[in-house]
């Protein structure tokens, strides 16, 4: 394991460039895989090493820290990935199962109340015990369990166990992302400023936002093909939207400066009612991880610190601050059926690049479409996080996956450059905390046509 002292590892890109996202669409974790339990079986060796990977630039330290309440160690996520297997798969499936550990169900249970009692989120980090070596023969039990089972499966094909896997490997995916943006928490918070990775380059170039166009008409919204989904992108319904423009390219750091410079951060009549209660008693006054040194500003990576990039799209900002931006530029956020109509395939820079950070846009051709949806940061729309006309969670304990949080969320658009390139899609639909600030999310903006 890496020693402190040690530079920041840099091999990470070989293994999650090309590895991860072709071995899994091959897999078909983005596609229909209840019907291959061999290639079930692949995905789940790919996405459970993928996890262990990220993890290896970390010292042992760097496992135990919980920075926040919001955040969680990362041997919790090894450990609560792995007990979501134990939990929905293997005690059900596997015959003569026996779990790692007695009360690993308690500590390592997130949310599920039908499942039983939990360890409280904000003392996560209390938990010495179990130590990370423990954790890491936790995974390894689970693992061989699971190899075990996929072997009966050949023969027996549970009905549901191939659905439950499914789930649990896009569950694991989102945690991937955790594990990268708590630890950028905790490594922010050392006033050493460690880094986890090679500082990613400076780029420099700006691109000229322009507004595109969508005409006014009926569309349908929701998941439509035969791929994986999570229930909360369902069913598919038709809304009715008025014309409307969105920005060719993500707000930039150069964008933000200037609301900055404008006092945007001292004009109460920009923000909303709860947002500017939360700026005031939080003492925001930029983004996240920006900081400013001699009159320059500077902003934490998993790099480390480095000097501000103008032509970088802004990131680490809440739904507060980017509400308020876009009322200082005159504009509005996104709705979620907007930016959803505006989508188109999937490309951008995602957690397999090994950047692990946001890129500037890419020169081209200003009539051309829209650029950085996906990648880079998540997108906040003005859209709460509500069912679709017609949801209803499905029943038994998963039915808790997403319903249960359908309140006072904002739902964001997109991915990141944490967020696996196979676990990206048009209708994925990500939600925090209006005022949550650490994970990659950024701005779009959007207005009524002209």
């Amino acid at each position: 394991m890496q020693q402190y002292a040690e530079p920041p590892r840099d091999d990470l890109v070989p293994f999650l460039s090309g590895v991860t996202h072709m071995a899994l669409e091959s897999a078909a974790v983005a596609g229909v895989i209840q019907d291959s339990i061999a290639l079930l079986a692949d995905a789940y060796r790919i996405v459970r090493g993928c996890t262990e990977q990220i993890c290896e630039p970390l010292t042992t330290e760097d496992y135990v820290v919980q920075s926040m309440p919001d955040a969680s160690p990362v041997k919790w996520h090894l450990a609560h990935t792995s007990w979501f297997f134990e939990t929905f798969v293997l005690t059900p499936y596997l015959s003569g199962y026996r779990p790692f550990h007695p009360l690993f169900g308690v500590l390592f249970n997130s949310y599920y109340n039908a499942v039983g009692p939990r360890w409280p989120r904000p003392q996560r980090g209390l938990l010495s015990r179990p130590g990370v070596g423990e954790v890491f023969a936790y995974r390894r039990h689970v693992d061989q369990a699971m190899a075990k089972f996929f072997k009966l499966a050949q023969m027996e094909k549970p009905s549901d166990a191939p659905a439950r896997i499914t789930l649990g490997l896009n569950h694991e995916q989102q945690h991937q992302e955790l594990i990268l943006t708590d630890v950028k928490h905790v490594l922010a918070s050392n006033p050493l400023r460690p880094a986890y990775c090679s500082a990613p380059p400076m780029e420099g170039s700006q691109r000229l936002t322009q507004w595109r166009a969508f005409p006014a008409g009926l569309v349908t919204l929701g998941h439509e093909d035969d791929g994986f989904a999570f229930d909360n992108e369902l069913p598919r319904h038709e809304v009715y939207l008025r014309a409307f423009q969105l920005a060719s390219c993500l707000t930039t750091n150069a964008d933000y400066l200037e609301f900055i410079r404008d006092g945007g951060y001292d004009r109460p009549e920009l923000w909303l009612s709860d947002g500017w209660a939360v700026r005031q008693a939080q003492g925001w006054t930029c983004p996240l991880y920006w900081e400013r040194q001699n009159a320059e500003w500077y902003i934490m990576t998993l790099g480390g610190l480095r000097p501000l990039d103008p032509a970088e799209p802004v990131c680490h900002v809440s739904y507060y601050e980017a509400d308020a931006y876009a009322r200082w530029a005159e504009a509005r956020l996104p709705t979620e059926a907007e930016w959803e109509t505006a989508a188109g395939p999937v490309t951008g820079h995602f957690l397999d690049g090994g950047r692990f950070h946001p890129s500037a846009a890419a020169a081209a051709d200003d009539r051309g479409p829209l650029f950085q949806l996906y990648g880079d940061v998540w997108q906040w729309t003005a859209s709460p996080y509500i069912g679709y006309p017609g949801y209803a969670p499905p029943t038994g304990a998963l039915g808790e996956y997403n319903g249960k949080f359908m309140c006072n969320q904002m739902v964001l658009r997109g991915a990141s450059c944490a967020t696996p390139r196979s676990h990206a899609r048009r209708t994925y639909r990500n939600f925090f905390p209006p005022d949550a600030r650490w994970q990659f999310s950024g701005i779009r903006l959007a207005r009524d046509k002209e």
